[in-house]
């Protein structure tokens, strides 16, 4: 039962002049002051903190051959990942990547919860990077309390003013690195220290303030009740998921106690009611009142409670990752482990791994080499000199690869069918080249219609070959 359910809203009076009996259903937000924790979740969050924004960070500053190695170039319309450019007729790679990940998604959530957004959600991440200069500015936890509750003093104007420097210079670094991968980040250092592309400056500022609103004031809001994914999560919940979990049976009665005493005489349950795993919460839930949706699952709280059974020399994980049948049923770690593998959970996976699979194999023999034919439709049909027939043709040449290369054009399907010229082409690396191609075929050699031919285009080095079908028309 989520804590919406077990707790009725408060109506607040509020008496304005000349009207009375008004009310309000929204309660004034609070700040939120997280308590610093150490634990084995901790860590993790802040390895996925390290190795998220190390991959965000220093991607665009890699280089593969003479080029960035990952660029989406809308200016030129080229994707360039690792040693592949794709094109916009490559749009199929980023529906399957989307798809992939979505099906990602949801093995992951039907499994363990949340991880997503308590490990490597950027909204998560960024937020963390933010406390953490909060916490080395202003203090820790009651630090920043006492600080924000006293009045205005020389101490509390510096430090408000250098955690929002701090804050400004990592949101604008941010956004300058997010623009860096559809800008060579090389050049739009340049440009915006010569104050020149508006539409990068734009970008920049823009992302760089959203980072800062987002990390920097609204934080658990955003989790709260901006963010889709924890309304629709309890979709792909079940009683076998990994969620974070207070064990009611072990910790009631709640109550405090001395160290050493026999507290189950007392009618006491483990819980000693100290409220840490509340004080470490980013989101500000008592995991104690059950499943919530606004739990992110980031484990901060397991971290806190363990920390406590330890101090009172009780057993770990009255807070845990476990699922809603190990609790009620008391099943063990292996037992749990057993019903991952479940129905939902094995179509998922298999879905996942499929499409993995096809997604690697589809760009494993993708060809490095489009053509597109195109009629000329000014000039169906014309005699050329020579007695022969002819139909022209604009073939347009992509070449994917990242060498100039060299393409010879055939054609065939008919008696007597042959280029005029055009039969070798150059396109430079990574670019496109038109071409107008005469094909004839002899007079009277065949019966007035449209018929069929192909085009083949084969690279001289090996790196290409397609086969594209068009049409000879004949006149009556």
């Amino acid at each position: 039962m989520s804590s919406e359910q077990k707790k009725p809203q408060k109506i607040i009076p509020i008496k304005a002049e000349g009207q009375e009996n008004t009310v309000s259903f929204y309660e004034a937000h609070k700040k939120i002051y997280p308590r610093s924790i150490s634990g084995r979740f901790m860590k993790w969050r802040w390895a996925m903190v390290w190795l998220t924004q190390l991959l965000f960070y220093g991607l665009p500053w890699l280089e593969w051959g003479q080029r960035q190695m990952v660029l989406f170039d809308l200016g030129t319309r080229r994707f360039y990942l690792f040693g592949y450019v794709l094109y916009p007729q490559d749009f199929i790679y980023l529906t399957g990547l989307l798809i992939i990940s979505a099906l990602a998604l949801f093995l992951f959530t039907a499994v363990a919860g949340r991880l997503w957004c308590g490990f490597t959600c950027p909204q998560t991440v960024y937020t963390e990077i933010f406390m953490w200069i909060e916490h080395k500015v202003e203090g820790d936890r009651s630090a920043r309390i006492r600080l924000d509750q006293s009045g205005w003093s020389a101490e509390k104007i510096w430090k408000k003013a250098l955690k929002q420097f701090l804050w400004i210079a990592f949101a604008l670094w941010t956004g300058f690195t997010f623009v860096g991968y559809f800008v060579p980040i090389r050049e739009l250092g340049g440009e915006l220290l010569a104050v020149e592309g508006g539409w990068q400056i734009f970008w920049v500022l823009f992302y760089g303030f959203a980072t800062y609103g987002n990390a920097g004031y609204l934080r658990e809001q955003v989790c709260k009740y901006m963010c889709p994914y924890a309304r629709f999560q309890s979709a792909m919940f079940d009683k076998d998921t990994l969620v974070v979990s207070y064990d009611t049976q072990r910790g009631e009665n709640r109550g405090p106690r001395k160290k050493g005493v026999d507290y189950q005489a007392q009618g006491l349950g483990d819980c000693i009611d100290c409220k840490l795993c509340v004080q470490v919460c980013p989101v500000g839930i008592d995991i104690r009142d059950g499943l919530q949706y606004e739990c992110i699952g980031c484990g901060l709280c397991v971290d806190a409670c363990n920390n406590v059974m330890d101090n009172m020399h009780y057993p770990r994980g009255l807070i845990r990752f476990t699922t809603e049948n190990a609790v009620v049923k008391r099943w063990s770690s292996a037992q749990i482990l057993r019903r991952i593998a479940r129905p939902r959970v094995l179509i998922y996976g298999v879905v996942l791994l499929a499409l993995s699979a096809a997604m690697v194999f589809s760009m494993a023999v993708r060809e490095p080499l489009k053509v597109d034919v195109i009629r000329d439709r000014a000039s169906l049909a014309r005699i050329a000199s020579g007695g022969k027939l002819e139909n022209v043709y604009r073939l347009q040449v992509m070449n994917a690869t990242e060498a100039l290369q060299k393409y010879e054009v055939t054609v065939t399907g008919m008696q007597g069918i042959e280029l005029v010229e055009g039969q070798v082409v150059e396109v430079d690396a990574a670019q496109t080249r038109g071409l107008a191609v005469r094909v004839q075929i002899p007079y009277g050699s065949a019966a007035a219609g449209s018929h069929p031919i192909e085009f083949e285009i084969t690279a001289q080095s090996g790196q290409g070959h397609v086969l594209e079908k068009s049409v000879f028309l004949v006149p009556r």
